[in-house]
């Protein structure tokens, strides 16, 4: 692995466990700042379990014990001591399934920079209006930002939870299959401002879909069996696969 200066996360021999059930094994990887990696692999073979380990939220699962290190521009976010809700606000998660609250736009997107203690309307107002430009939404609802979030479609109601993401600053985003159950003009809307977003943010999305793979990320990594079978960029990855494993899966033989 290269050295912690070019490197948002470094996984390094992370396994995790449900109880007495192993989920990943000895995971080594380092993930570039301002890149998107795409997590793919067959479902439960440990894409999103680890996704999971990067902002703790496996710490909320019954049994589930992580083992290794993971260094976030350096800093080891297992050690003891480390504030869960300091490590969320800059390690924001997008789910597969959108989860607005049940509030205004306005509300929603000024939720995150609320309980940070800011106050101010003037810069509330900033704070939400750039979010909704960098998930490319805000000339969609910039007329209706005290109208219900559960108003909004579904593909804006994703756009808007990365936008919620987005206004709590963070300098990571996780993606949890966020385009899987949306429809393909919604789906290309979520690719295209990952695309915008890849220039300011660490991006790392899990998804089924090989091909929004290959669109959407510099780098890939393929998992099998809680595994990681190989990681690299994604053109060299999809073209000429080091593993026959690899190859066999982006063939369509198996997953």
């Amino acid at each position: 692995m290269n050295n912690l200066e070019n490197t948002a996360l470094r996984v390094n021999k992370v396994s995790v466990f449900y109880g007495a059930s192993q989920a990943l094994f000895d995971i080594n990887m380092d993930i570039k700042p301002r890149n998107v990696t795409a997590f793919i692999g067959p479902s439960g073979c440990g894409k999103s379990t680890l996704l999971r380990c990067f902002n703790r939220m496996n710490d909320v699962i019954m049994h589930c014990r992580v083992k290794g290190d993971i260094l976030m521009y350096g800093t080891d976010i297992y050690r003891e001591g480390t504030r869960l809700e300091s490590l969320r606000k800059r390690v924001g998660m997008v789910f597969q399934k959108s989860n607005p609250f049940p509030m205004s736009i306005l509300e929603n997107i000024s939720f995150g920079p609320k309980m940070r203690g800011i106050r101010d309307k003037t810069r509330l107002q900033e704070i939400t209006e750039n979010a909704l430009k960098q998930a490319d939404l805000w000339k969609e609802v910039k007329d209706r930002l005290n109208n219900s979030a559960l108003d909004l479609s579904g593909g804006q109601q994703q756009r808007l939870c990365i936008a919620r993401a987005l206004a709590n600053e963070p300098d990571i985003i996780l993606m949890d299959e966020p385009a899987s159950a949306l429809d393909p003009i919604s789906t290309a809307k979520i690719e295209e401002t990952i695309q915008e977003l890849r220039e300011y943010y660490t991006i790392v999305i899990v998804t089924h879909n090989l091909q929004q793979a290959a669109r959407c990320s510099d780098y890939t990594a393929f998992f099998y069996m809680g595994k990681l079978i190989e990681m690299g960029r994604t053109g060299e990855m999809f073209q000429n696969p080091g593993e026959q494993r690899t190859e066999d899966y982006i063939s369509g033989k198996f997953g």
